[in-house]
């Protein structure tokens, strides 16, 4: 039996969860999750989160938010030959860790992602092993100039993004243009 748009089978079974697009009405929550994680997942703004909710899934059990991960297309200059996609935001709540969600929510990112045909995805983690189940590899932070300047130059928990200790990791999904 065929899986429902935008719910996983196996949380179905499990936990009687759903994932699915998030909503102005689900902001606060989203907020709330990814500051119960401050040593794991860098704080968004109230108004960041609404301003891209578009971009935002959220995975739900009987009406509660208990997990979230967004993306952000990441900028080129000029012609975007070689687009990048970062996986971001992705929290679950304390008791609701290693049941899964994070993986579903993260594998739903992902087939939203390869929609828009991206040459890769990106992700900067703590959880490096987590990340490394989808595909993903270590790669060298100056190989992700785009993503540094764009976020982490205006990050407030470290002095640089070569002396945070999140490691950079992507996730090809096509070859890159030659033109590049």
């Amino acid at each position: 039996m065929p899986a429902e748009e935008g719910k996983s089978q196996t949380m179905k079974k499990a936990l009687a969860t759903t994932i699915r697009n998030a909503g102005f009405e689900d902001a606060g929550a989203i907020y709330t999750l990814i500051k119960e994680h401050p040593r794991e997942v860098v704080p968004r703004a109230i108004s960041d989160i609404v301003q891209n909710i578009d971009r935002f899934l959220v995975c739900e059990e009987r009406g509660r938010i208990i997990g979230t991960a967004a993306w952000q297309i990441l900028p080129e200059i000029g012609k975007a030959l070689n687009p990048s996609v970062e996986i971001k935001s992705v929290s679950i709540g304390g008791h609701y860790q290693h049941r899964g969600i994070g993986s579903a929510l993260v594998k739903a990112v992902i087939k939203r992602i390869e929609r828009f045909h991206p040459a890769q995805i990106v992700v900067l983690t703590f959880t490096p092993e987590f990340f490394r189940q989808f595909g993903f590899h270590e790669v060298a932070k100056e190989t992700l100039m785009h993503k540094l300047y764009m976020g982490c130059i205006n990050c407030t928990k470290y002095d640089s993004p070569f002396t945070c200790p999140e490691v950079a990791m992507v996730r090809k999904c096509r070859m890159q243009n030659a033109e590049s």
